[in-house]
């Protein structure tokens, strides 16, 4: 299941993310999305995590929780969307 992160933090990595959503289980992968001209965040991400379970109970545990000082929205994220 790919899952959507809404208000990242400017400072926030690819690491810290895929650290965060790794304590729910395996993450195939997990992204930051920048800016293709500047490489700077656009405050928002996705991660995919193979096991649907664990992605949800990932969802219900994360959404509206502080990650680098900013409450993170996350849900998931329909297909055919990226």
């Amino acid at each position: 299941m790919t899952i959507k992160v809404s208000n990242i933090s400017l400072n926030t990595t690819d690491s810290e993310l895929r650290r965060l959503f790794f304590q729910y289980g395996n993450v195939d992968y997990a992204k930051v999305h920048r800016n293709s001209l500047n490489g700077r965040s656009l405050k928002s991400g996705e991660v995919c995590m193979p096991v649907l379970a664990q992605a949800r109970q990932a969802i219900v545990s994360l959404d509206q929780t502080v990650l680098d000082g900013k409450i993170i929205s996350v849900s998931e994220l329909p297909s055919g969307l990226f």
